[in-house]
């Protein structure tokens, strides 16, 4: 099951774990966006220095 963690710069928001069988990450006009079958669920801007991270452990490792 994809997850992702969301973490943001010290003092400007909550770290966010999202976890869902349909979730996708799309980056797109500045935006990092979460959604699942029912649409957008996360929506980060670029500028936030924010970092995503994908963390479930069905994650493949790169070759």
């Amino acid at each position: 099951m994809p997850s992702f963690l969301v973490r943001y710069p010290r003092g400007q928001g909550e770290d966010v774990v999202a976890t869902d069988d349909h979730l996708t990450l799309t980056i797109d006009s500045g935006w990092a966006v979460l959604a699942d079958e029912a649409g957008p669920c996360i929506a980060v801007p670029a500028h936030s220095g924010a970092t995503i991270t994908r963390i479930d452990q069905d994650q493949q490792p790169e070759e």
